[in-house]
């Protein structure tokens, strides 16, 4: 059955004020940014924002932080972005830091129906205050909550109208298990393909995850930090 929506306008609907989003992405990398420039449009407010980080102050979630529109921040790596560290200092934007990988763990959790588990990260720090610890092994472990979203936000490589997805490189770190972990999952594609023209083999995502698709345009694909070797 085609998933295929018009635009990202058209997938963004039924979307509301204070809801839960994952969106997609490695630093600036694989986020969807047609989706996010369609939030700024719908101008939706109170939103709790999980993601790998907050964009930086002109591009990625950094759009919808100059707006006000997140109310709330679930995110690993927020460095890049002043108005994201204005926010959190004037007490304007709630924040909840967690480590890389128990994020993507968390997001994975949701999509698996797992609600808890234990990890030894954060252990002894401040990310485990007033979280269950526990002893196994030996070894003193922290428990976390799954992460599960209203709308999970996506950008993929390629995709074809039944939903499946493939994805390259750094922008498959955490878009599969948010594509997991939402109630509804909407996937912006480079190239939209017919079914079949995918090798099953190579689809990292299936569309049984994925409830809205629609072929995204004109990618900017910053780059977050460019870094590049002195000439001899």
């Amino acid at each position: 059955m085609s998933k295929v929506v018009s635009g990202a306008d058209a997938a963004l609907d039924g979307l509301q004020d204070g809801m839960t989003l994952m969106v997609g992405g490695f630093g600036l990398c694989g986020i969807p940014e047609n989706l996010i420039a369609a939030l700024v449009r719908k101008g939706v407010t109170g939103l709790t924002c999980i993601s790998n980080n907050a964009g930086v102050d002109d591009f990625g979630l950094g759009l919808l932080l100059k707006k006000h529109q997140i109310k709330k921040m679930i995110a690993s790596y927020v460095g890049e972005n002043a108005e994201f560290e204005r926010q959190l200092l004037s007490g304007e934007l709630e924040v909840e830091l967690t480590p890389q990988g128990t994020l993507a763990e968390r997001c994975r959790a949701g999509g698996a129906g797992i609600p808890a588990f234990f990890t030894p990260t954060g252990f002894g720090t401040e990310a485990a205050e007033g979280k269950e610890t526990r002893e196994f092994d030996g070894k003193m472990y922290v428990m976390e909550r799954w992460l599960r979203a209203d709308f999970s936000l996506i950008k993929a490589w390629k995709g074809d109208t039944n939903g499946n997805l493939v994805y390259r490189h750094t922008a498959r770190n955490f878009n599969p298990p948010m594509a997991m972990a939402g109630r509804i999952t909407v996937a912006e594609v480079e190239h939209l393909v017919q079914p079949g023209e995918l090798d099953p083999d190579q689809v990292h995502t299936p569309g049984i995850f994925v409830h809205r698709i629609f072929q995204g345009e004109a990618y900017e694909k910053r780059i977050e930090q460019r870094t590049v070797r002195k000439r001899a």
